[in-house]
């Protein structure tokens, strides 16, 4: 216990010297997310300074081997770090794909090789990744893809599509399932591969969402020769990395249920509403939705906190994050039905500077696809019914 003080208290000595107070401010826009890769560029000089001092000290990835860029931190000191991170509001110094998602994976089923090649570069955002998971035809029903891998020699050439793919025409690398046994029980005949953007017969296409915004593509392989040590884990057996993926992923999108150092709600509402000559929101009804929102807001960052040591203890359930997924989603839809409304007229302002050119109602808007990407919301419930309730099938 005294040491994990003394790692609480040097490690709150270290962030407030070291993480600028540009970086403990909300995040208002994509320019504030630092994503990393080949043709990185900052957005101010202090996100440069907080993600390279981050970095330099292993702290984009706290809990990654520090032989692949990690900080070694345990899962008591990664805790720690974190909760002083959200004390001081501290943002990200990295977002990233390879982090979330594709890192975990490698952990667990990469090769020595793969792992030393690809985390160290994960770690310090020089390659950003994306996904190639769903295509037209095999969305919740994803191992019914299609996309075609057939082997020439030491390579694969990779034939198909994908659709859905998050920021792929920012990307450097994508993970991707592919179908090598045609053969095989749906499940059983894909491999988890990996390759990169640029190379030939790759290609993207923007997606525009009702948002205006576009941060989905559909992503086409045309005959792209990929070197078959490029699979993670065993081929026809990438179904077993997908899924792990999988939970990583749901686990992600869940956050998006937390606040992150967003400004609570009830401080926008009062700005936009006005108080009482109690000093209370001037509205009962939305005062009562922000108080249920956020006793609701505060018990997910328990679940997910108790989710993450349960994992760390080996006593996490496989489809819990479906569960994590689904309310986190549910959540934040609830957050920015309660912004829309504290915003009264204001907030259908679409493409004003003083919204920010419409800010809020995008990502109103954009909230909608969370009951979609990673499983949809209908998926989650029935894994859920199934998996944690032990309820009967229909």
């Amino acid at each position: 216990m005294a040491d994990m003080e003394k790692f609480r208290s040097e490690t709150r000595a270290w962030l407030e010297a070291n993480c600028p107070p540009e970086m403990r401010k909300p995040v208002t826009g994509e320019a504030d997310v630092f994503w990393g890769g080949r043709n990185t560029t900052f957005s101010s000089e202090p996100q440069r300074l907080w993600f390279e001092r981050m970095r330099d000290k292993g702290w984009t990835v706290p809990d990654w081997p520090k032989e692949y860029g990690g900080g070694g931190l345990d899962a008591e000191e990664t805790k720690i770090l974190r909760q002083e991170m959200s004390a001081i509001g501290a943002r990200l110094p990295l977002s990233s794909f390879g982090i979330w998602m594709l890192g975990p994976a490698l952990l667990k089923y990469g090769t020595d090789a793969q792992k030393r090649e690809h985390l160290p570069k994960i770690a310090a955002g020089l390659i950003r990744w994306c996904q190639g998971y769903s295509e037209p035809n095999a969305g919740s029903d994803l191992a019914s893809l299609q996309t075609r891998a057939d082997v020439d020699g030491d390579d694969y050439i990779i034939n198909g599509q994908k659709i859905w793919t998050s920021m792929a025409n920012f990307a450097d690398w994508i993970f991707c399932l592919v179908r090598t046994d045609f053969s095989a029980k749906k499940h059983d005949g894909i491999s988890f591969i990996l390759f990169d953007m640029t190379s030939k017969g790759v290609s993207t296409k923007p997606i525009l969402l009702i948002s205006g915004k576009s941060p989905f593509c559909e992503t086409f392989f045309d005959n792209v020769r990929v070197p078959r040590s490029h699979v993670v884990g065993t081929v026809n057996r990438g179904w077993d990395v997908a899924k792990y993926l999988l939970q990583h992923e749901r686990s992600m999108i869940s956050e998006v249920g937390e606040r992150r150092g967003a400004r609570p709600l009830g401080q926008v509402a009062a700005n936009s509403i006005g108080v009482d000559e109690r000093g209370q929101l001037d509205d009962p009804m939305l005062r009562s939705q922000i108080a249920a929102f956020d006793i609701d807001e505060a018990a997910m960052a328990c679940a997910a906190e108790r989710a993450v040591d349960l994992a760390k203890a080996g006593q996490g359930h496989p489809a819990y994050s479906s569960a994590l997924k689904y309310y986190g989603t549910e959540l934040n839809k609830r957050r920015y039905e309660i912004l829309m409304s504290a915003g009264g007229v204001d907030a259908l302002e679409w493409e004003s500077e003083r919204s920010r050119e419409g800010l809020t109602a995008r990502t109103w808007l954009r909230t909608k696809a969370n009951s979609i990407e990673g499983g949809t919301s209908e998926v989650m419930l029935g894994i859920v019914a199934k998996r944690i309730l032990d309820l009967p099938g229909a």
